[in-house]
């Protein structure tokens, strides 16, 4: 018996996990007669956002980037209009694979944090729902082979189908809340990522000269963070780490600059702070042991980063600079840098 009329999916994906469980979603959802709507959060206008109607079960999932919803997903969330629908959690997060025991990665506080919003929004929460699809973020660990991939790709796509087969006829799952221990240690490391850490990585990405200014990372950025600068792309604040201009560039010709990033740190640490509470602290009072520069230091680090960035992109127009950023750059060599492909959706 289904339950449900209607299915509303709001997803938002950036190397196709996200998707790929939306749509498997949509598959049991349709082999049961229920009216489907797929809708990619980064492709509406999320300023505007229509109501669902009210015997829909509505739907929202999103990977975790730094163990939260990504801010494109938390912002619709928090646009989301007033309802009493019941709603389904649902996440895609860094799922790994030991000879056949899939790893599990975290949710962190991505359920709790949207589950509170929806609450005093009116709506019922009927699942929270992880899903350990393979993790594509090779800026961080390198890539994983294509037998994990598809073996992970399979085994999720049953436990997809399980789940919605249970949910469409009125049940409930709520098993993102077994890990409510692990997800609560790892909740510091969320509120660092959100306002610090994503801000950081989005000053990591560069195209090599291998770039041929195909313009394709420009077009399919979902956030539209990537600009043209000097004639090449340019990262801004704006991105989310999504990994799907660096997983379909047809060169291979977008990298993580490990090398440079260290680099920066260092000398960030070493010089620019130190003259800075140096300095401050002469001229105003002593911050260095105070909440002020706790917020300040970070604060200093990013302005800090963005100025380098910029000289690093207008001086990798020099053949030397460019070439010992590229090999300084883990995602360049062959044991690491495998770009991620998400499986098409059967």
């Amino acid at each position: 018996m289904v339950t449900y009329p209607k299915l509303v999916v709001y997803y938002f994906s950036g190397t196709g996990n996200s998707e790929n469980a939306a749509k498997w979603m949509a598959d049991i959802a349709k082999e049961k007669g229920t009216k489907v709507s797929l809708i990619n959060i980064a492709k509406t206008d999320r300023l505007a956002i229509s109501s669902p109607e009210s015997d829909a079960l509505v739907v929202f999932v999103s990977p975790i980037h730094g163990f939260n919803y990504p801010p494109v997903m938390l912002n619709f969330i928090r646009r989301f209009p007033k309802g009493k629908n019941n709603v389904l959690l649902m996440n895609t997060r860094a799922g790994m694979l030991i000879g056949k025991w899939i790893t599990p990665g975290l949710t962190g506080i991505a359920f709790y944090f949207s589950a509170l919003i929806l609450k005093m929004k009116g709506y019922s929460i009927k699942s929270m729902f992880p899903v350990d699809l393979p993790s594509n973020w090779i800026s961080v660990h390198p890539g994983l082979n294509e037998r994990t991939v598809k073996y992970l790709h399979e085994r999720n796509q049953e436990k997809v189908h399980r789940f919605a087969r249970k949910v469409l006829e009125g049940g409930s799952d709520f098993r993102g809340m077994y890990e409510i221990i692990q997800d609560t240690l790892v909740a510091p490391i969320s509120l660092g990522y959100y306002f610090i850490g994503r801000f950081l990585f989005a000053k990591t990405y560069y195209a090599s000269a291998d770039c041929d200014n195909c313009d394709l990372c420009i077009k399919a950025c979902p956030v539209k963070a990537i600009k043209k600068v000097d004639n090449r792309p340019f990262w801004t604040f704006n991105c989310e780490s999504c990994m799907r201009c660096m997983s379909n560039c047809p060169k291979k010709a977008i990298e993580t600059g490990h090398g440079y990033i260290l680099v920066i740190a260092l000398l960030s640490s070493l010089v620019f702070t130190g003259l800075f509470y140096r300095y401050f602290t002469l001229l105003f009072f002593d911050v260095e042991h105070t909440f002020l520069g706790f917020i300040l230091e970070p604060v200093l680090f990013l302005g800090i980063l963005a100025i380098w960035y910029r000289i690093l992109h207008y001086a990798m127009r020099i053949k030397f600079i460019e070439r010992m950023i590229v090999y300084t750059s883990l995602t360049k060599y062959k044991f690491w840098g495998r770009r991620y492909k998400a499986l098409k959706n059967n």
